[in-house]
């Protein structure tokens, strides 16, 4: 009788012991490092609004331990019935009990947008779409559907105003109205305190904007736009035509045209400036801050004429006579014949 009740005392004490093994195995699988466990990398994950509960699985099975844990719990916890769309950071080694406690609550991890000198909508579109999860057509749709964009207080007309390159943080699964709407309140930010230079200058912040479009696509140098943009402004001053060639070169449509000839300049369109009076309607790009800048702190300067150096260093020799800006401009018109560009 001692023997049987000391074998069965074994036995079950054996079972306890199993049983405590696998509980505490199952406690490290669920609780114990699993993300990147190895290299200790944080985990990217995005999910998609038509994604799956399986579709996460497939993307997270090479980066986490303990998959079928892993599965039991994101079910247990219904994980599976309620998948939330965004872009999750997780750190390397978070346990799955914290990995699925994270995707349940959707708290994204932001990501960093930016954008530079845009020529177009559509290429904005585009550059919008690599970084954030509508695609370029949602993007191309929103910037050109007028009643939303009317019901928001942008005119369809105006959408380059409101973009200030610049890094900005969006959730990943930001809207093309969650852009724009952002984009606005960054513009009336940004003019809160530069309305009154821009009133100095005799403008409006929409001509400050078109002004600097030019500006941004006459020089790559920040220090002498500045300069650059003083010509304009004493232009304006005396009437003169502004005879921008960035200007002709987007009435074209040909970004890739390396030199405006007599042909271009005479095109009857309204943003060619070597016909037209004044600024053109709006502005031929997105501008960067620094050719904002440069028209608002424009030089005070004599200067009326500009054309590129013939050193070809990307800098230009200023004129406050015609008879000189002659001599500069044939200067840079031999180089470029001398290096055969038409």
């Amino acid at each position: 009788m001692k023997k049987r009740t000391r074998n069965i005392i074994l036995i079950l004490s054996a079972a306890l012991v199993i049983c405590c093994g696998i509980a505490g195995l199952l406690y490290h699988m669920a609780f114990g490092p699993s993300v990147n466990h190895f290299s200790k990398e944080d985990l990217d994950i995005y999910i998609y609004p038509e994604d799956s509960y399986e579709d996460v699985l497939s993307q997270i099975d090479s980066s986490i331990r303990y998959k079928t844990v892993f599965d039991l719990l994101a079910k247990y916890k219904k994980y599976n019935e309620s998948v939330k769309p965004g872009h999750y950071k997780i750190p390397g080694e978070t346990n799955n009990n914290e990995l699925i406690n994270r995707l349940i609550s959707g708290n994204q991890q932001p990501v960093t947008v930016n954008f530079n000198s845009l020529r177009t909508l559509e290429y904005l579109s585009v550059v919008l779409s690599i970084q954030l999860e509508p695609d370029s057509a949602e993007f191309d749709h929103f910037f050109h559907d007028t009643v939303a964009l009317l019901d928001m207080g942008i005119h369809p007309d105006s959408i380059f105003f409101f973009l200030l390159p610049d890094t900005y943080e969006f959730y990943w699964t930001a809207t093309p109205e969650d852009f724009m709407k952002r984009m606005k309140s960054e513009a009336a930010k940004y003019w809160e305190s530069r309305t009154s230079l821009a009133e100095k200058k005799g403008l409006s912040p929409w001509e400050v904007i078109t002004l600097a479009a030019i500006v941004e696509k006459e020089t790559l140098k920040d220090d002498e736009k500045a300069t650059i943009a003083g010509v304009y402004l004493n232009r304006l001053n005396k009437r003169m035509r502004l005879q921008a060639d960035p200007t002709v070169v987007y009435a074209t449509g040909d970004f890739s045209l390396r030199r405006v000839l007599k042909k271009h300049t005479q095109m009857d369109h309204p943003y060619n400036t070597y016909r037209n009076h004044g600024l053109p309607p709006g502005p031929i790009c997105v501008p960067s801050k620094a050719s904002i800048e440069a028209v608002l702190n424009a030089e005070d300067h004599k200067y009326l004429y500009f054309c590129a150096k013939e050193d070809m260093s990307g800098y230009h020799s200023f004129a406050k006579t015609y008879t000189q800006h002659l001599i500069n401009a044939r200067r840079f018109q031999r180089e470029l014949n001398k290096r055969g560009i038409k």
